[in-house]
């Protein structure tokens, strides 16, 4: 029989900087940094968080291939997406595309992307 999972607890994402992409996401996004260990972050929203690894530096001898830029994520947002786009336009933060429909999880989604720091893919999303 399968392992039946329940739900997404945390992701990580390798940045080249902590402390850029910290600013950038809370600044950009409303995420909370908190240190959870000495020297280790994540960046919490909701009931989740992003933990952020730091090229160059070995958090955990199991990675075997971080690369920062290599992330590709999808936040859901209740705010409309037209008033998401005015705030991205405001922080000057170019948008890759969109608004575009994409599929979610469980869902349609109405979806705009940007870049973050390390050029990861952030896809921010209204179900529909």
């Amino acid at each position: 029989m399968p392992i039946v999972l329940e739900s997404l607890d945390h992701v990580v994402l390798t940045v080249a900087s902590i402390d850029k992409t910290i600013a950038f996401y809370e600044r950009v996004l409303g995420m909370a940094a908190r240190e959870f260990k000495p020297q280790r972050y994540a960046l919490h929203f909701g009931a989740q968080k992003i933990n952020l690894h730091e090229v160059g530096t070995v958090v955990d001898p199991n990675v075997r291939h971080a690369t920062a830029g290599s992330g590709d994520l999808c936040f859901l947002t209740k705010m409309p997406l037209d008033d998401v786009i005015a705030h991205l336009q405001a922080e000057g933060i170019a948008i890759v595309q969109g608004p575009v429909g994409a599929t979610g999880a469980r869902h349609r989604l109405r979806s705009v992307y940007i870049y973050d720091p390390d050029e990861n893919l952030i896809e921010i999303a209204n179900e529909v």
